[in-house]
């Protein structure tokens, strides 16, 4: 059941982290196989899902050791028609799975609601294609039609909200915007920079943000920046524009390299999580309106633990 639909509790003033790579944690750190890295086929057998169950326990700590709020991402990044083809999932198997993953937060919550903040149960959309570049661009009424099924899914197994994360172009997350508003359900919309801190359609944040503010009446409820380093952007955040006051979330790469660098790299590059610790509490220092805290490749419970001793006290936690 939602809880928190009606009311985001991250769009106050109390702190919320999230998790860190869950992909590159599972990967490299646990050593699970992730086809397509795609995370949400875990949820196929118990063993798996159990593996998810225990991903998530290390942070849900932090938050509970911080005094802060929690917001539980769904493993479902990958799973979209296109992705859940090529894993062999039809349409009615791949919605069963994001209904799963609600499921499965909402049994997470009910299990630690006592010890840790308020928790919100997020689902997790990611691109169509690539992450890391814009390949078919599909026009704002094609990304609606294409995403709607997994957003309905999500509303209908109680989410209180949807992320669409890794975003790499406006047109594909205002579809996910009129998607999410169709299905009734808040949603937040995470953009990539590349290392010139703009998208990788070329877009700058400043412009896209506005453009989907546009397109949607601004009905996402915030923005976040995720999978870059804060070397990437935090440059542009010293323009006293209005687009800085949208973003009210960051999920961070432990990494400094480029993309293409990342995507080529065969083993994992975790940086320094005191470091990005320090270098998160600059960011608040620069983003007004920043609750909402997590990582991205290449972070873990050590990085997450890290950012929230050094920004819980900018909070008075």
């Amino acid at each position: 059941m939602t809880q928190y639909r009606v009311e985001l509790p991250q769009l106050g003033d109390r702190l919320f982290i999230s998790d860190g790579g869950l992909e590159t944690t599972l990967l490299f750190k646990e050593g699970w196989d992730l086809p397509h890295f795609a995370a949400f086929d875990l949820l196929k057998d118990q063993k798996g899902t159990e593996a998810l169950v225990n991903y998530y326990l290390p942070y849900l700590a932090i938050a509970r050791d911080h005094g802060v709020g929690f917001i539980l991402e769904t493993p479902t990044w990958r799973a979209n028609n296109d992705w859940g083809e090529i894993l062999g999932y039809n349409a009615d198997q791949l919605a069963a799975a994001n209904r799963r993953s609600i499921k499965l937060l909402q049994h997470i919550r009910d299990n630690h609601q006592n010890d840790v903040g308020p928790m919100v149960v997020s689902g997790c959309v990611g691109p169509r294609g690539d992450g890391y570049a814009v390949e078919t661009q599909m026009t704002v009424a094609d990304a609606k039609d294409y995403h709607m099924p997994q957003l309905v899914a999500f509303a209908e197994a109680g989410a209180d909200m949807a992320s669409a994360i890794t975003m790499t172009n406006g047109a594909e997350a205002a579809g996910i915007v009129l998607a999410a508003q169709a299905a009734n359900l808040p949603v937040a919309i995470s953009f990539t920079v590349e290392t010139d801190g703009k998208l990788p359609s070329g877009e700058t944040l400043g412009e896209v943000i506005g453009a989907v503010d546009q397109q949607t009446g601004s009905y996402p409820a915030y923005y976040m920046v995720n999978c870059a380093h804060p070397t990437h952007f935090e440059h542009l955040l010293d323009q006293a524009e209005p687009w800085v006051g949208r973003v009210r979330g960051v999920r961070a790469n432990a990494s400094q390299c480029s993309h293409a660098e990342l995507d080529e790299a065969t083993e994992l590059d975790d940086g320094n999580p005191q470091e990005l610790g320090m270098q998160y509490a600059a960011l608040c220092g620069k983003l007004p309106n920043v609750r909402v805290l997590g990582g991205c490749c290449g972070t873990d419970h050590r990085h997450i633990r890290e950012i929230a001793n050094s920004c819980a006290p900018l909070f008075g936690r």
